[in-house]
């Protein structure tokens, strides 16, 4: 499995890549950026089986992001998980109709990152 994770803080793309570690099974390689333009950039040129992006980034930002997957016909249907520090619930809503298929809210843990990774099965499966 093949997992993009897109934050523009370092540490926090570590620590997400610690909470997928603990919570998936099987072998997981993962690709960072620092930003949405550079996620799709490297998502264009080596697709992931999913995406974990935060909503405030430099250059392009994570609604962004999601807008552009969502069109594009390479990456569209691709499962994508928004970690966020906004608990709006009408921001939440407007990210899954846009395309996101779980909104968590920070701060995460391997728990909360585990139930994402849950909901994110049963809306594949569906």
């Amino acid at each position: 499995m093949k997992i993009m994770i897109a934050d523009d803080s370092g540490t926090a793309r570590m620590f997400i890549k610690q909470c997928l570690e603990i919570s998936i099974e099987e072998d997981v390689e993962f690709l960072e950026a620092e930003n949405g333009k550079e996620a799709l950039e490297k998502l264009k040129a080596e697709p992931a089986d999913m995406l974990v992006t935060d909503l405030n980034m430099p250059v392009l930002d994570g609604r962004e992001l999601i807008r552009r997957i969502s069109a594009s016909p390479k990456l569209n249907g691709m499962p994508i998980m928004v970690i966020t520090s906004s608990g709006n619930q009408a921001r939440q809503d407007e990210l899954l109709e846009m395309g996101a298929g779980v909104v968590l809210r920070k701060p995460v843990n391997p728990m909360t990152i585990g139930e994402g990774l849950d909901q994110l099965a049963a809306g594949k499966e569906s």
